[in-house]
């Protein structure tokens, strides 16, 4: 052979080797996160659902895609966004509600889907059992009943000659709906407090609640766990504050943005095992040997400038016990 075809046919073989080895790369797995939320102001869940990832040996965009899926709080997109993720095959399905959970479970029997529930995965039908889920769901569960007679406690503490609560609820969401209105007016008579419900799907008809609640003046309001809520915490804070309303909030972004009080389990906590499953189902595991995990991170936030702007005192007793106090 001479010496330039030599040459020219080692050239070609060297090309060749990265094509090759290209081709004998593993494809990169890809994750649907379906959520009904938009992604403004949701960079504290996605750095814990990252962060859980990570712990799990999977970095976004290194060994890892995601398919983002957002209904914008418009919840009836949420079954046509989870068949979207079903029919692309994605490896394993992340939904961040109870709502994006049952749409997910709807649309696919055989991909994993790791679950974020307000409510008891049993009862609603995502898992048979918490210790084994037997099917292809599994997640993190957080009980809103619970947590609920929890806040009315804390705003019972906070006006001790309280008698009437309004709880504002989203009748859209149906399943968090339902468990608030048969759990909550129960605890809240054991305390003595009269609950009236107060409903609301969209931005004007928060508006519209307000409105009324202005009208009835309750001695405090207490805010449902929902989406919709999350998502316009800056109108509700604003909206309390203005008619000058004591309201007890689900979670902590509603006291960072100047709401008087809030309980709840924490976010970035919750998510961060979301995405820990995610990772240890991505190596192997089958959603069926994971069982449920039980949310175990709750917080307690005091926002004692929104406090003094409502003309409230807060006691002394009931700072010792917040883990945080917004001044």
């Amino acid at each position: 052979m001479k010496r330039r075809e030599f040459i020219t046919l080692l050239g070609g073989v060297a090309a060749a080797w990265p094509l090759a080895a290209r081709a004998q790369q593993p494809a990169m797995p890809v994750i649907g996160f379906l959520h009904p939320d938009s992604p403004d102001g949701f960079s504290d869940r996605l750095r814990g659902f990252r962060a859980g990832l990570k712990e799990a040996g999977y970095v976004e965009g290194e060994n890892v895609a995601i398919e983002y899926r957002w209904a914008e709080n418009e919840l009836e997109k949420l079954p046509a966004l989870a068949s979207d993720l079903a029919r692309r095959r994605v490896a394993v399905i992340a939904a961040g509600s109870t709502l994006a959970s049952q749409a997910a479970k709807a649309a696919t029997a055989t991909i994993p889907v790791v679950f974020l529930a307000a409510e008891d995965p049993v009862r609603l039908g995502l898992v048979s059992s918490l210790a084994r889920p037997s099917g292809n769901l599994t997640g993190i569960n957080f009980f809103i009943g619970e947590l609920s007679a929890k806040r009315l406690e804390l705003l019972r503490a906070l006006r001790p000659a309280a008698t009437r609560v309004a709880v504002l609820v989203n009748p859209a969401n149906v399943p968090t709906t339902e468990t608030t209105s048969r759990d909550l007016p129960p605890a809240a008579r054991a305390m003595g407090l009269e609950v009236g419900i107060f409903n609301a799907s969209s931005n004007s008809e928060i508006d519209t609640a307000f409105a009324k609640l202005a009208r009835q003046r309750p001695d405090g309001v207490f805010i449902s766990l929902d989406p919709l809520f999350i998502g316009r915490r800056v109108q509700l804070v604003h909206l309390a504050t203005r008619h000058g309303l004591a309201a007890t909030y689900p979670a902590r972004p509603f006291a960072e943005v100047g709401g008087l009080m809030s309980y709840g389990t924490s976010f970035a906590d919750a998510f961060h095992h979301v995405g820990l499953y995610t990772g240890r189902i991505l190596k192997g595991a089958k959603p069926a040997n994971l069982p449920v995990v039980q949310a175990s991170k709750f917080e307690f936030v005091i926002n004692r400038q929104a406090a003094r702007t409502l003309g409230i005192e807060v006691p002394p007793d009931l700072l010792s016990i917040a883990d945080e106090v917004i001044e």
